[in-house]
């Protein structure tokens, strides 16, 4: 019988090159968004004095009544269906880690009319206790709201228009990762107006803005068919090395292989239709590794682009013949994907908060806000650190160009001796008229730092420039998650920080002196989590503990942090999440992870018992009959008798190191606390099991004749196309 893999490696032979689809236009101008029912749109369509309304409560993040939602109803539902649509749904993002939707048609059988009313628009009803909800809602209670979100525009995708929402339980308590984003954007638009004020009273809006890189691999779809474990798990539990991996550098940025520009060109289409102004594609460092990387946009919108975005590479993909990998660590040994979220604050003027400026003015107000990030990393690493924690990104982080668990913010050598200068410099009462931005080295920031702020790939969190870049963000997350804290905790340390000048300025200093001094301490009390070296390396993980950075490499002992007094406090605060939300989701995570490793672990036994040691004893077989022959004949069969000894030995690794992975499996699912079974799968199952059946496994591979091996090969994976 031939192979499942001998069948996909004819299927990849015999594939017939599929050229993508015609633009629209040979200018992306003319059909940028045209599949998106936005603000252009909606002045088209809407009187002026509804447009206004709407507009202005859009910008302003405010609520639409029932009559004015009603109008943008009727007006959607005639502009969708003069593009031929039928159907309208509620777009969400559930707690799966992935999006929903519920197709209702516009047709009414009881008037026999297409209708779309603005109750309608406003809130549907999908079942609640379906999803993951954290023990808020039992499973016979089963009512749960989507609401509309006006901030991101409705889109056509497919032959449905698409509302983006919030997805609520019945008793209010959000269900979904959109929400929580909403309330920390707030968050940091109030706090940071505060601040901004004290440069510019002219600032009334501060904007969170996001470019999210996505990095992801492509293989072929007969290949990947064929590979149980990239269907189960989306990643290769086995798969030895091949001899040509990433070490050449050679992949990186060179020609795109012609299959998948092709898939690229198709995609990047259907993403500008939907008003994703993606802007760049590459390779990446691994074989059969590449990028994709929007424009920035308000993080709302980008986040929920990035997950439509990830949705179109799927679909397309299949008319490639083709599939896409997000998984963080697919291969093992080889550059794992991220998802950098590159973050900064837009005032409603136009200045961008993290953009140094030839006005010594807003370069304090640069200070202000550069300094007060970093403080608020140091305050809440754990956190942060947490925000990113899944099962895939725990195989990725500190591996193959991937930042490490220790989270640390690189700001580049200039930039450092900015800040340490600024925090040795002395006596900064200055007298009426003295230049106080001259004596603090505050009017050169643009020179120092132009051209001259490196990258350093190894940080986590890591300044480029004008923007914050969140490195450790694993390819396959929703990016709204790690968002939620970022936003949350820098809301947090500038409401802190303006509590402490108005104090200042209340008991007579000058305000700018008041400033200075408190970000001086800043600079000092977060100097522990700066680091410019090289994040790989074993003695930055001495000199990080040396400095009381946590390390913490496993998703269920980081999810702890999200349960902490002072966590707790800080999302109740302002009011992003109550503790009910936090730790319901927090308990989601858990079970999530638990469920990713007791998958990656059945189907790891799976391969190993009906797969790999069948053939590795049909094999021994063969080579006993010979070593048999040989002996027969009286030539020496030592060798041959050697290598039987060896398949042997790895085979019975196997079958009994998978016994015992079985059974401890069946102790662990006993355990009642979910934190307890979910550090027992990491401790007891993955890092207890996993490398151990995964090298004996390898090492069968590099055994067994090549025609015998029953799994499609590293090689075959990255390098066929």
């Amino acid at each position: 019988m031939t192979h499942l893999r001998f069948k996909a490696l004819d299927q990849v032979s015999d594939r017939k090159e599929v050229k993508a689809l015609p633009a629209p236009s040979d200018k992306i101008s003319d059909y940028f968004g045209q599949d998106v029912f936005g603000l252009e749109q909606m002045k088209a369509t809407l009187s002026s004095e509804v447009f206004k309304v709407v507009s202005s409560a859009i910008k302003k993040g405010k609520k639409i009544n029932i009559d004015t939602a009603s109008e943008v109803a009727a007006a959607a539902k005639t502009w969708a269906m003069n593009k031929g649509i039928t159907h309208y749904t509620h777009w969400f993002q559930p707690l799966t880690g992935s999006t929903a939707e519920k197709h209702d048609s516009f047709f009414d059988a009881s008037s026999g009319l297409e209708k779309f009313r603005g109750s309608a628009l406003v809130q549907q009803e999908p079942d609640a206790s379906s999803f993951p909800n954290g023990g808020i809602r039992s499973t016979f209670e089963a009512r749960g709201y989507t609401a509309w979100d006006p901030s991101s525009p409705m889109f056509i995708y497919g032959r449905t228009l698409c509302i983006p929402t919030i997805f609520v339980a019945y008793t209010g308590e959000a269900l979904d990762n959109k929400a929580p984003l909403l309330k920390a954007v707030e968050a940091i638009d109030s706090a940071a107006v505060r601040v901004c004020n004290y440069f510019d009273r002219n600032v009334n809006s501060v904007k969170a803005s996001l470019g999210v890189e996505q990095e992801y691999f492509v293989v072929d779809k007969a290949l990947y068919a064929a590979r149980p474990d990239l269907v189960m798990a989306g990643r290769t539990v086995f798969g030895h090395n091949p001899a040509r991996g990433q070490q050449l550098d050679d992949h990186y940025f060179g020609s795109i292989p012609s299959r998948v520009y092709d898939f690229m060109k198709d995609f990047e289409i259907q993403c500008l239709k939907l008003g994703i102004p993606v802007s760049t594609r590459h390779n990446e460092v691994a074989p059969s590794q590449f990028e994709v990387a929007p424009l920035f946009e308000e993080i709302n919108v980008a986040s929920d682009h990035n997950q439509l975005l990830m949705d179109v590479m799927s679909r397309v993909s299949e008319r490639h013949d083709l599939k896409v990998l997000f998984h963080e660590k697919p291969f093992a040994g080889l550059n794992g994907s991220g998802k950098h979220n590159n973050w900064s604050l837009i005032t409603n003027s136009g200045v961008n908060l993290f953009q140094p400026s030839s006005s010594a003015r807003e370069n304090l107000q640069f200070l202000t806000f550069f300094i007060s990030t970093i403080k608020a990393v140091h305050e809440h690493a754990d956190l942060l650190r947490a925000s990113i924690a899944t099962s895939g990104n725990d195989h990725r982080l500190g591996a193959n160009e991937a930042p490490p668990a220790i989270v640390s913010v690189f700001i580049g050598s200039k930039l450092s001796n900015v800040l340490d200068e600024l925090e040795s410099k002395g006596n900064i009462n200055v007298e009426k008229g003295d230049n106080m931005y001259m004596k603090l080295g505050i009017d050169n920031i643009p020179e120092i730092i132009l051209d001259n702020t490196d990258r350093n790939r190894t940080s986590p969190f890591a300044f480029t420039g004008n923007k914050f870049e969140f490195r450790a963000v694993g390819s396959s997350d929703n990016c709204a998650s790690p968002m939620t804290v970022l936003n949350t905790i820098v809301a947090d340390q500038l409401t802190k920080f303006a509590d402490e000048v108005d104090k200042m300025i209340e008991k007579g200093e000058e305000k700018r002196i008041a400033i200075v001094k408190v970000l001086r301490r800043y600079i000092t009390e977060s100097k522990a989590i700066r680091f410019e070296g090289d994040g790989y390396s074993d003695e930055w993980v001495k000199e990080a503990e040396k400095r009381g950075l946590s390390n913490v490499k496993s998703t269920p002992n980081a999810i702890s942090a999200y349960l902490s007094k002072e966590s707790k406090e800080l999302f109740a605060r302002f009011g992003v999440m109550s503790e009910v939300e936090n730790e319901a989701r927090q308990e989601i995570k858990l079970e999530n992870y638990m469920m990713k490793i007791q998958i990656e672990a059945r189907v790891m036994g799976d391969l190993a018992l009906n797969h790999i040691i069948p053939t590795a004893v049909a094999y021994q077989n063969k080579l006993i009959n010979n070593a048999n022959g040989l002996k027969g004949l009286g030539i020496d069969n030592t060798d041959v008798v050697n290598s039987i000894k060896e398949i042997s030995g790895y085979i019975n690794t196997i079958n009994s190191e998978v016994s015992n992975m079985i059974e401890e499996r069946k102790r662990i699912n006993k355990i009642e606390d979910v934190k307890d079974r979910a550090v027992a799968y990491c401790d007891n199952i993955k890092e207890t099991y996993f490398e151990k059946i995964r090298y004996a496994a390898d090492k069968l591979e590099l055994l067994i004749d090549d025609e015998d091996w029953p799994l499609v090969k590293y090689r075959e994976l990255l390098f066929l196309r």
